[in-house]
């Protein structure tokens, strides 16, 4: 089981660089691409100066979306591998802020877009994580 929880978190560690390399793309290609249900071209065209702000906004989101996937994938691929307990409360405690961050956007704003990827990959993570909570009962 091992060997299944530490492919399961590399896999989502490589799509979350890859959806956030995707979402740079957008950002900074020009791409069509809408906030809400406006086109950012919508957007820029009645308030100057806001579709490169969008896209900035954008781009720097999917910049710390692919740190964090990196990181993730170092800390998986290196202590997590090697059995560290630690890499499994750092990989848990990461996922968990992401998600409890992103649901912030729901009492705060009063919207769920946007909530489903972060919850997916909190599942996805202690999926992963369950697959060698054994490591846990070893350490103590």
């Amino acid at each position: 089981m091992k060997k299944a929880s530490w492919i399961v978190l590399v896999v989502m560690g490589a799509a979350v660089v890859i959806v956030s390399l995707i979402s740079t793309w957008v950002a900074y290609s020009g791409t069509a691409y809408t906030v809400g249900d406006t086109p950012v071209a919508e957007i820029a065209a009645a308030h100057e100066g806001s579709g490169p702000a969008l896209r900035g906004i954008r781009g720097t989101s999917a910049a710390y979306g692919a740190a964090y996937g990196i990181l993730f994938l170092a800390i998986v691929l290196g202590p997590y591998r090697r059995g560290e307990v630690w890499a499994w409360w750092a990989i848990l405690g990461s996922a968990l802020a992401l998600a409890a961050i992103a649901a912030l956007r729901i009492p705060t704003l009063g919207v769920t877009l946007g909530i489903q990827a972060p919850l997916i990959v909190l599942g996805v993570v202690v999926l992963g994580l369950l697959l060698d909570a054994g490591r846990l009962r070893k350490a103590s």
